[in-house]
């Protein structure tokens, strides 16, 4: 049995999706990619949708809408991807992170507010701050966006995780507390394209200077250009922009798996659902329940770290695909070498020594999901 901690769900309406795709006229920069931003708006309750390539190419680009520069500073949590990290040096900004909730494993509330208050009496506040929703549970973006209104800070929601979560009853990717959100479409993400990422917004200046860095920094809309229209060849170029575009054959898939989407959530969450139960007379702590996560990933807390490699290897030699999310990027060699240290954010590693992700996605059956915990129990006793 061979059983990855996520995977795609691809169907035969997707594929007939794609084909359509190959039989037509447009394999990029076509009616497809329209339509999916348009459907993704819509689901979110966005004013507009920027699909891209990558997520980290969505967090580049968003930093940069955002006015994120050197001579800037970029906060987000350790606890997450380095992508995350990485897009605020992209633009030439300084990163920095804010430890996060013990619980939750989002970013800390009460962290960000003594650390804003500390980095306005140095000077050095943040232009933009990029909580991330960790394994699919939304942060606590109300707090979150009172204390930047407070302080001067854009915001950015790294969402990969989040597609077809809810907050405060709105779906996350609606920006009630923030700037823009982006989303991922990694093939082990909620729904996938392939690869591919989006930024969503309400404003659509924002979103307008996404879409124009997401290709080259180009234009060919006459309101905006400099001098008379030449011929229909004719295009400026506006910014240094980058070739970050979808194409059309993903954002057709993507069409066709937002159709799915509640599909993919009902089933992740009746796993998530289960697993405490399954679990309850092991030695570990599975995550605080959450009706309103879209539960990406499934990460338990062995009682003794210890252990940790030891059930890690035996897990992966039954077949069963568990994962490790997230080494602290702030402990990464490449940001030990900006002056970051290991203990800087204690919460994060505490979370990191003894983390196991567990399989849950939208293909795990139940028969599947109990050989899993069968055999945890086995590699624990």
């Amino acid at each position: 049995m061979n059983i990855p901690y996520g995977r795609q769900d691809i169907d035969a309406a997707d594929i007939a999706a794609v084909t359509a795709v190959l039989q037509s006229d447009w394999l990029t920069q076509g009616p497809a990619v329209s339509a999916f931003e348009a459907a993704l708006a819509s689901r979110c309750g966005a004013a507009g949708a920027v699909a891209v390539n990558s997520a980290t190419s969505a967090l580049h680009l968003a930093c940069l809408a955002v006015g994120l520069g050197p001579g800037d500073f970029g906060w987000t949590a350790p606890n997450t991807f380095v992508a995350s990290a990485n897009c605020i040096r992209y633009c030439g900004a300084e990163v920095d992170f804010v430890d996060i909730d013990p619980v939750t494993l989002n970013l800390s509330v009460p962290a960000l507010a003594a650390k804003l208050q500390a980095a306005r009496a140095a000077g050095r506040l943040p232009k933009v701050l990029i909580p991330v929703h960790f394994a699919g549970r939304a942060c606590d973006m109300a707090a979150i966006g009172a204390l930047a209104r407070e302080y001067g800070v854009r915001i950015i929601e790294d969402a990969s995780h989040a597609v077809g979560a809810t907050a405060q009853g709105q779906p996350v990717g609606a920006c009630l507390h923030s700037d823009l959100t982006v989303f991922s479409f990694h093939p082990v993400k909620i729904l996938t394209t392939g690869e591919g990422g989006a930024v969503l917004g309400q404003d659509r200046m924002l979103l307008d200077t996404v879409a124009a860095l997401r290709s080259h920094g180009i234009t060919r809309e006459p309101a905006r250009l400099t001098r008379p229209d030449e011929g229909a060849w004719y295009y400026e170029q506006h910014a240094l922009g980058f070739n970050y575009r979808m194409t059309d054959l993903q954002a057709a898939l993507g069409v066709s798996q937002l159709k799915r989407l509640d599909g993919f959530l009902a089933q992740r969450r009746a796993l998530a659902q289960r697993y405490p139960a399954l679990l309850a007379d092991l030695p570990v702590r599975c995550p605080p329940p959450d009706d309103t996560a879209s539960w990406h990933l499934y990460v338990v807390h062995l009682n003794d770290p210890s252990r940790r490699r030891t059930v890690f290897d035996y897990l992966r030699a039954a077949g069963i695909g568990v994962q490790v999310h997230y080494i602290p990027v702030h402990t990464q060699p490449d940001y030990l070498r900006l002056g970051f240290k290991r203990g800087d954010y204690p919460a994060a590693e505490a979370h990191y020594s003894s983390a196991l992700t567990l399989p849950l996605h939208a293909r795990l059956n139940d028969a599947e999901q109990d050989f899993v915990v069968a055999n945890l129990r086995k590699a624990l006793a």
